[in-house]
């Protein structure tokens, strides 16, 4: 009997851990390519709902794209996503 109370409890634990939960956060960022400069504004899925690891997420990601994070403007959940859609046009959940 103690050892199923251990192992509900360790799925209770697993469930409530916030890395899990923050499968509904996302980041809107500014980013730039070089040589021609080039600029754009995203909408982003991330893991964290950290601003600062939210940004540094973003930033790998958009490396390996070739781009470079200028700024994270701000991590927010789901009800944020269609207000920010129009503005973030092909890079909408793109990385």
């Amino acid at each position: 009997m103690k050892q199923i109370l251990k192992i509900v409890g360790l799925a209770a634990l697993i469930a409530a851990s916030p890395g899990l939960a923050a499968a509904d956060c996302y980041a809107d960022y500014k980013a730039k390519q070089d040589s021609p400069l080039r600029l754009h504004y995203g909408v982003i899925q991330v893991t964290s709902c950290s601003a600062g690891q939210a940004s540094t997420e973003v930033s790998a990601r958009l490396q390996a794209a070739g781009w470079t994070l200028l700024n994270v403007i701000s991590v927010f959940g789901p009800e944020g996503l269609q207000e920010r859609k129009a503005d973030a046009g092909p890079y909408y959940l793109r990385f």
